[in-house]
């Protein structure tokens, strides 16, 4: 095991339109997509097309999008550790003028307990939140034994401040600052605080504003790519988890700012495909966007 993810497994239906219909009303979108969802699932897709294949503690119900999901995680050779649930968690992803607007079914009673893996060979664990009973023992474990550990922030769940105690790279999203009444800067004080080596704020198309190893306070701007570019923002920052955990992976010994930065690339190549699965990048990928942004040939701006 190089690596281990945690989360809760969805399907996402992603689809273009124009119109919602209503009441009996019909109406053909133009373009659609179904691939895997969640945010620490895509995030190990991520890690595993860019070259390292983690294990993933997921749930997974015996119907027939549990085993779309297993063909899928099959085809990226991902070894799941399935949670059992009795019915598969769907999504279904309008991507409109930068935005989405997401409805989610969702079954998150566990009718097992979470699975106890042997740690070794680990070197990074990268959780969501969900499944807080997994998150909590893993992410200890994981501190205890020197293993890097990752949190997507995405919203406030039960256990946040508890789990924050043993986390190193806690990258947040802007709706956990409004849940918890917080301003960006204040939430890194907040990170800080709970003992976070590395902390951020994902803020879209306004960039990651976030604190570095020795807690300077940093903001890196997202590419400029223009409006007409951008298809479909879901899952960029689950990719770009993905995209920092695989650098980290294989270039432990470079700076944050090099895996971040690494990181804004892949999920700059996402949001111009439509869907998880499409959104995915190579290193390839990851190289022409750089050379496209002259990403390392310029002095970046810091705050």
């Amino acid at each position: 095991m190089q690596a281990l993810f945690i989360g809760q497994t969805y399907i996402d239906v992603t689809f273009i339109t124009d119109h919602m219909p209503t009441g009996d009303e019909k109406h053909v979108a133009s373009a659609y997509a179904v691939s895997f969802g969640g945010n620490a699932v895509t995030a190990a897709f991520c890690c595993a097309k860019l070259g390292v294949v983690p294990d993933l503690i997921a749930t997974v119900a015996n119907d027939w999008l549990g085993r779309m999901f297993q063909d899928m995680s099959a085809k990226y050779g991902i070894s799941i550790h399935p949670r059992k649930v009795n019915t598969s968690s769907l999504s279904f992803i309008m991507p409109k003028d930068g935005k989405r607007a997401i409805v989610r079914c969702r079954d998150d009673e566990h009718i097992h307990p979470f699975p106890h893996l042997n740690l070794k060979g680990c070197s990074a664990l990268h959780i969501d939140g969900h499944q807080p009973d997994a998150a909590i023992y893993y992410a200890k474990h994981c501190r205890e034994a020197g293993i890097l550990t990752s949190l997507d922030g995405g919203g406030l769940r039960s256990n946040t401040h508890e789990l924050l105690e043993f986390i190193d790279v806690a990258i947040v999203a802007e709706r956990l600052c409004e849940q918890m009444n917080l301003e960006p800067r204040e939430m890194l004080d907040y990170l800080k605080s709970r003992g976070c080596r590395i902390g951020g704020v994902t803020m879209g198309e306004r960039g990651l504003f976030w604190y570095d190893e020795a807690g300077a306070i940093r903001t890196m701007p997202a590419l400029p790519i223009s409006g007409d570019r951008v298809l479909d923002t879901n899952g960029a920052g689950d990719v770009f988890h993905g995209a920092y955990v695989f650098s980290y992976l294989n270039s432990p010994s470079k700076s944050w700012h090099d895996h971040f930065e690494f990181a804004r690339a892949a999920s700059t190549y996402k949001i111009q495909r439509l869907g998880n699965e499409a959104g995915l990048p190579t290193l390839a990928d990851i190289e022409a966007v750089k050379q496209e942004f002259q990403i390392g040939r310029k002095k970046e701006f810091w705050d």
